[in-house]
């Protein structure tokens, strides 16, 4: 099912929250919802849900719209919340079963729905537990399972993996890319790392903006910008090997990074390459390339470079 925001506005007293936002998410897409605490993330995951109404704009789920048709979208969404609110005193399989007859799930497909719930979210050891007892993780899970209780074919996951071991996390990665084979999902986490091994596009907000919106790769490669070279170069001595790569026509900068392994940082023109003529000067010059190896950008690149204005 899909997501559709159309011009999305939410105000706080004068602070825009969310400022005319708009974006899609496809059927089996999960996305990555990216940014700074304050960016408008948890804000407009809520209007999704319809937690909260927009200002301004629509948000239509499946091709409707949550300011006409509120409860039949809810009953679409399944919504883990950055806290998840679970009651502690209460057994596992017990709280699955109030929660799936909050979600109006027929009573007689409650049983099958929870034997396949402690099935995918991995709880078959611990549905008799309170869940008090549980770790953070099994808490998790917990919340995941009562997010998908009733089938919904919409996930949203606001921080689903604040607080686990690493352990914990590569699980609940896993549970999350199976999910998302069948259903469209949302996925807010300030785990970078996490977000490029699990989604499979991404959308970074700030002050309630979108400010990059693409796959991983795309995103590294628009920020990517000029060519930069990581060299070490031996034979030759450290300030004539400096000097001599200042000289070659394609080079803009170059950073000596560590003299004792004679280690350079290679800044090309813009729309240039430098590694041709690198490997010119070495050859003409006697020098052993030890190291030419490109720099690539990463994902946490990306996101300082498009918050941090």
């Amino acid at each position: 099912m899909d997501i559709k925001l159309e011009n999305l506005t939410k105000i706080y007293d004068y602070q825009k929250a969310v400022d005319n936002i708009s974006f899609e998410v496809k059927t089996g897409e999960i996305l990555g919802f990216l940014g700074p605490n304050g960016a408008g993330k948890t804000t407009t995951m809520k209007a999704i849900t319809c937690y909260l109404s927009p200002d301004s704009g629509d948000i239509k789920v499946g091709g409707l719209s949550v300011l006409q048709n509120p409860s039949a979208v809810k009953k679409n969404i399944g919504y883990l919340p950055e806290n998840n609110p679970l009651y502690a005193d209460m057994a596992v399989i017990d709280y699955l079963k109030f929660a799936a007859e909050l979600q109006n799930v027929p009573k007689e497909k409650i049983k099958d729905r929870l034997w396949e719930m402690i099935q995918v979210c991995g709880l078959k050891n611990e549905k008799h537990k309170k869940i008090r007892e549980l770790s953070k993780g099994y808490k998790q899970r917990v919340g995941l399972a009562q997010a998908m209780i009733h089938d919904p074919k919409i996930l949203i996951l606001d921080e689903p993996t604040t607080g686990l071991d690493p352990n914990q996390i590569v699980e609940i990665r896993e549970l999350i890319r199976r999910i998302g084979r069948e259903k469209t999902v949302i996925l807010s986490s300030h785990i970078l790392a996490e977000v490029e091994a699990t989604c499979d596009r991404i959308i970074i907000i700030n002050k309630g903006k979108i400010v990059a919106d693409g796959t991983s790769e795309e995103l590294r490669k628009q920020a990517q910008g000029d060519e930069i070279l990581k060299i070490q170069i031996k034979e030759g001595e450290v300030n004539e090997i400096f000097r001599a790569l200042q000289n070659i026509e394609s080079v803009a900068l170059v950073d000596l990074i560590n003299s004792e392994q004679q280690l350079f940082e290679v800044q090309s023109l813009k729309g240039m390459k430098s590694a041709k003529n690198i490997f010119s000067l070495c050859a003409s010059r006697g020098w052993y390339i030890g190291q030419l190896t490109p720099v690539e950008t990463k994902l946490e690149d990306v996101f300082r470079e498009v918050t941090t204005n």
